[in-house]
């Protein structure tokens, strides 16, 4: 007898959440996710989870406010039956000047971007725990949160606290076999449009060695792998998905004359 596998992912409807989402239905997860403003995007999505003969649930939810986290997780593990796979994916990018940023810019990113990682994953670890399932847990965070910007102060620090976060779960966890682990994506599409010659356009494109910006698949397929068996020993790990992006570092060759 086959037991479902179920997965719920914060922040699906559009993007890499999306790109997720639609990979582990793919891998046959039942799925719930969350959305923000864009419900015709998350009644499409699910419509083409459906298709695959996945069950499929979303949920309106603004992450940032003070009890939403902790609630729309239990609808989810409530609708599902069961939790396997937590995917904290909701986030908002914003650079920011030190000189001029508003405290209530501070708090939006903060409880959105870490807070209710945190709260996601307190509800769901003990769900798993509770009923003995060796769950995954992975957190979508950037390769900001590893390399240093100009006005990146608040949302590159929240990034870099959520990969050691899960350096710190993972620990937690690791009596329960529940993995903990990040992907941070870098430059990425997305549009929805991911033919090579969208993603061969604009100047970030030539900023990456492997010469285009990623889409949701490439980081998708890491996050497949991550919860997969075949990755049961990998926990408390921050795996780049950014064509090399950050690999570059100063120009050290000396110049000709």
């Amino acid at each position: 007898m086959t037991i479902q596998k179920t997965a719920f992912i914060t922040g699906a409807s559009h993007g890499i959440g999306k790109g997720i989402a639609l990979r582990l239905a793919e891998a046959g997860y039942d799925i719930a996710f969350t959305y923000y403003t864009e419900r015709v995007d998350a009644e499409a999505l699910q419509a083409k989870i459906q298709a695959m003969n996945q069950r499929c649930f979303f949920y309106q939810a603004s992450l940032e406010e003070k009890t939403v986290a902790e609630h729309v997780t239990k609808q989810a593990i409530k609708d599902l039956g069961k939790l396997d796979v937590l995917v904290c994916n909701a986030g908002k990018t914003k650079f920011t000047s030190i000189l001029n940023v508003e405290p209530d810019v501070i708090d939006f990113l903060y409880h959105l971007n870490y807070r209710s990682y945190l709260l996601c994953t307190k509800v769901a670890s003990n769900h798993m725990i509770e009923h003995n399932i060796k769950g995954s847990i992975i957190y979508i965070s950037s390769t900001r949160g590893m390399r240093a910007y100009d006005n990146d102060v608040i949302y590159g620090s929240l990034k870099a606290a959520l990969n050691r976060a899960v350096e710190s779960l993972a620990l937690e966890l690791a009596d329960h076999e529940i993995t903990v682990n990040a992907v941070a994506p870098g430059a990425t599409a997305i549009n929805d449009d991911y033919t090579d010659e969208a993603l061969k356009k604009g100047h970030l494109s030539t900023l990456v060695p492997l010469k285009r910006r990623g889409k949701p698949g490439d980081i998708a397929g890491l996050v497949n792998y991550l919860i997969s068996d075949e990755a049961s020993y990998i926990t408390g790990e921050t795996i780049k998905v950014d064509g090399g992006l950050i690999l570059y570092g100063p120009d050290e060759r000396p110049k000709e004359d």
